[in-house]
């Protein structure tokens, strides 16, 4: 049996995977925080103490997200875009579309049949593109981030947000709530923002299903629903989304090894 480990270090979430024989064995999440270094340390400590084996045991091991560099143990680093293009082939070999929401950008991506990176187009810094400004909502409406996605589903007159900076989208959502806005009508107006910026992402890379989800942003059925209503198609969500662009570094340095 051989061992492979996929690191990804993101700005707000870190992921790691272990496969053996090319199959996932193990993963865990955990927040990034302000040491790349140590964070990425103590997930391979947990990924290892999860599969039962030991360093030794792991063949090769690839890095890939913003603190990739500051991985120690990776024997290469590889960007996201790759990596995540690997893993939802993995994962959905018929999907050539790629939408990721991460906390802090979001990507569209177009993948060969063998999982490779055709196109592609990033979202700006601006949160207003990301999972991060859910958050933000959230966080003015004093929700859970878990409760969101089924909230705004029950909406019947969604707000209509008219800027595009998560700044502004704040100070809009705080003025909707004294104006009575129902919750549910807030959320639902945030991720129709988000659907529309996201159309507008993939009508520049080109659709071609199928198409995939990943990322946080992934766990959000509210905007999976106004994505899919937007794009007039049926979305593929991995059972667990933000793991896998560390599940493509994995597969990656499999491949790197040769096996």
């Amino acid at each position: 049996m051989t061992y492979f480990m996929g690191i990804d270090i993101g700005s707000g979430t870190s992921k790691g995977v272990i496969t053996r024989d090319g199959k996932l064995l193990a993963y865990y999440l955990l927040p990034s925080g302000m040491d790349y270094r140590a964070v990425s340390q103590k997930l391979r400590d947990e990924l290892l103490a999860r599969a039962g084996i030991s360093l030794k045991d792991i063949a090769r091991a690839v890095a890939t997200g913003q603190g990739s560099g500051m991985v120690p143990f990776a024997d290469e680093q590889v960007t996201d875009l790759r990596c995540c293009a690997r893993g939802i082939n993995t994962i959905f070999p018929t999907a050539r579309t790629i939408i990721g929401v991460e906390g802090q950008s979001s990507q569209v991506i177009r993948i060969s049949e063998m999982g490779q990176v055709i196109n592609f187009v990033v979202s700006e810094k601006c949160a207003a593109g990301s999972g991060r400004l859910l958050e933000v909502i959230a966080n003015v409406l004093q929700i859970d981030l878990k409760d969101i996605g089924p909230l705004s589903l029950k909406s019947k007159n969604p707000v209509a947000f008219t800027t595009g900076c998560a700044v502004f989208g704040e100070s809009e959502a705080v003025s909707r709530v004294a104006e009575g806005a129902a919750k549910e009508d807030i959320l639902a107006g945030i991720h129709e923002a988000l659907a529309n910026k996201l159309s507008a992402m993939v009508d520049r890379v080109g659709l071609e299903k199928d198409c995939a989800m990943s990322g946080g942003g992934a766990l959000n059925i509210g905007l999976i629903a106004r994505i899919e209503a937007k794009l007039g198609i049926k979305l593929l969500v991995p059972p667990q989304p933000q793991i896998v662009t560390a599940l493509g570094a994995a597969i990656m340095a499999r491949e790197g090894a040769g096996a």
